[in-house]
């Protein structure tokens, strides 16, 4: 379903850290990431405009207002970051920045990858070839044999596999992969545990594997929550293994993200009376990749990996080096005219640039305040549109 190495080539990386970041900044970074209205994409686009993450705290209200929202949600406070890390601190785990080395190098190389990622364990095996198997958390017995086979099988081979510990084909693999390195992906914090009969698998991953979250240590997650850790366990690895999966299920969100990320997406046939099956079978008509062996999976890959040069993220300026960039004043016609461009249909960026006729650094400002007043819909691959907020 995926072009061999495709990830590293589409789009252009998020701005990662030029240095390790001292605790101000690393506070500053969290303060940002965890205010309202602002996600990965407006995070950097917040830096890159503002020049830094203390810089964008103080411009926010005036950019919130400046969007249409009447009352600014309050920014994540110096104390609740701080707390926050402390939290991670006490139960051995550690914020890592985009850039930063322990940050997972495919990770780094997607769309609007979290600029903060919470890690726990061997953070080495982030950097190690991935492969994610995932499926249905009522897996049948075979299908959960089949997710220990393949997940000992590759990790044999020197491959690390990834899932989200889910009930099911997750527990399955990461159980079989936990002597060749496990990484499990979370959709609550570090701290939390889910489903809790995982305590001693998320337990043992934690010291012999590596456990990864971008979400506070003490959150626990809400349906919303598992497709964007879906997002994550597809960009850290080269391939998706999707053994068992219906019509309607998160494992096909995943193989998706895989496919739009420009990984290696692979399936398992099923019986066709089996509604388990449902999907992979789905996924086999559109082209994924199929699956019987290990063998099947390492023949793909060999020669991808062996040429793979995984994305670095593009650096974010030294402040101390450069000087910032201008302000980020517009004037009300310009906004204006960036506002009547847009509506509820998604359109490309570049055609609201073409369409105002503005310079592409003032409709790259409007959308911002737009987006932290709540007011934009960022679709991905730079479509956008405007929310109805009547």
């Amino acid at each position: 379903m995926a072009g061999p190495g495709r990830a590293a080539d589409e789009g252009v990386a998020a701005p990662g850290a030029a240095r390790p970041l001292d605790d101000r900044e690393r506070v500053d970074w969290l303060r940002l990431i965890r205010s309202p209205n602002v996600g990965a994409k407006t995070f950097f686009d917040l830096i890159g405009h503002c020049g830094g993450a203390g810089e964008a705290l103080e411009s926010l209200p005036e950019l919130s207002r400046r969007g249409g929202r009447s009352r600014a949600g309050a920014v994540f406070s110096r104390q609740q970051a701080e707390d926050e890390i402390a939290q991670a601190a006490a139960i051995g785990a550690r914020l890592v920045a985009l850039g930063e080395p322990g940050y997972p190098p495919r990770l780094a190389a997607v769309d609007a990858p979290p600029p903060l990622i919470y890690v726990k364990g061997r953070a080495e095996l982030a950097g190690e070839p991935i492969v994610a198997v995932v499926g249905a958390r009522n897996a049948s017995a075979v299908g959960r044999k089949f997710a220990r086979l393949i997940a000992a099988d590759l990790g044999a081979q020197g491959f690390v596999i990834a899932s989200g510990l889910a009930r099911g084909i997750d527990t399955a693999a990461h159980q079989a992969a936990l002597e060749g390195g496990t990484v499990a992906v979370l959709a609550g914090g570090l701290a939390s545990v889910y489903p809790p009969e995982n305590a001693g698998l998320q337990e043992a991953i934690g010291e012999r594997g590596l456990l990864v979250s971008e979400r506070p240590p003490a959150f626990s997650p809400r349906g919303a929550d598992f497709p964007r850790r879906n997002r994550l366990i597809s960009g850290l690895a080269a391939a998706v293994v999707v053994v068992e999966a219906a019509k309607r299920s998160g494992s096909l969100i995943t193989a998706r993200f895989a496919a739009e990320q420009g990984r290696e997406v692979f399936a398992v046939p099923g019986h066709p009376l089996d509604p388990r099956a449902a999907g992979t079978n789905r996924l086999l008509q559109e082209g994924a990749g199929l699956v019987t062996c290990a063998g099947d999976v390492i023949d793909v890959l060999a020669p991808i990996l062996g040429r793979e040069a995984p994305a670095q993220p593009r650096q974010i300026r030294d402040r101390a080096a450069e000087p910032a960039g201008p302000g980020l004043g517009v004037e009300s016609a310009a906004r204006r005219r960036v506002i009547g461009a847009l509506g509820p249909s998604p359109v490309d960026v570049d055609e609201v640039i073409r369409a105002t006729g503005l310079a592409v650094r003032d409709v790259r400002v409007v959308l911002l305040e737009l987006d932290l007043a709540g007011r934009l819909e960022r679709h991905g691959h730079q479509l956008v549109s405007l929310k109805d907020v009547s």
